[in-house]
């Protein structure tokens, strides 16, 4: 039993969305997913996808991308991600009764992995657009679910933590952020996150043991859509 995550499939097996146009990483890359899954995973090992599935807007349109998320080796785990339409803050729940047995949806929750808990919400970060005053709201909102994830474990008696977010855990220019503080609080041991795409956005945010802390990015991209190992 081995745990594996991988960000932004991008998937668009009923959207007309090729990603071809993002470089020759993203050519045929769903056949690269499929491929890297089936050689690394096996049926005892779990997956965390970290967010952006599928282009689909609503659920009747990314149906053909969860069967095919569905359809890779192991437990899969799946945190919301920017682009996911499909998964708003009040679907959860009902998300995870249509998909019980096959997919994961974590948020507002978590998910036991042997003597951990796996936490984790979308999470928000300062890219240079909008305005900051609206980035530290979405920041705050998104903080609040994700003691939400942590708490809800703690109660049932959990004190070992992995944490996911989509976007990085901090903004642009920053070393520490409320998800960072947050995960030193409640003693997290690692922080996965996705969402930075090409070469000039890899480094966006923490890399590597920071307060103790181990932050990994795993975009697709970046991996080559290779899943990374998390825990043995």
């Amino acid at each position: 039993m081995a745990l594996y995550a991988l960000g932004d499939l991008h998937l668009s097996f009923q959207a007309d969305k090729p990603m071809d146009m993002f470089g020759k990483v993203w050519r045929n890359h769903e056949k690269k997913i499929e491929k890297n899954c089936n050689k690394i995973l096996t049926d005892e090992d779990t997956l965390v996808l970290v967010g952006d599935h599928s282009w689909g807007r609503k659920l009747e349109d990314c149906e053909k991308d969860l069967q095919f998320i569905e359809e890779l080796p192991g437990k899969k785990v799946l945190i919301r991600g920017n682009h996911d339409t499909f998964w708003d803050a009040k679907k959860t729940r009902k998300l995870n009764d249509i998909y019980a047995g096959r997919l994961f949806f974590l948020q507002n929750n978590y998910y036991p992995y042997g003597e951990y808990a796996l936490v984790g919400t979308k999470g928000f970060c300062f890219e240079n657009i909008g305005t900051k005053e609206h980035a530290d709201m979405l920041v705050e909102r998104e903080a609040k679910r994700l003691k939400e994830s942590f708490e809800a474990a703690r109660k049932d008696g959990y004190e070992k933590f992995i944490m996911f977010l989509h976007y990085p855990p901090t903004s642009l220019w920053e070393k520490k952020s409320r998800f960072t503080l947050m995960a030193e609080v409640y003693g997290a041991e690692q922080v996965i996150y996705a969402h930075c795409h090409g070469k000039e956005r890899f480094n966006d945010s923490l890399k590597g043991n920071v307060n103790g802390v181990r932050y990994s990015l795993v975009s697709g991209d970046y991996l080559d859509f290779i899943p990374q190992l998390i825990l043995k």
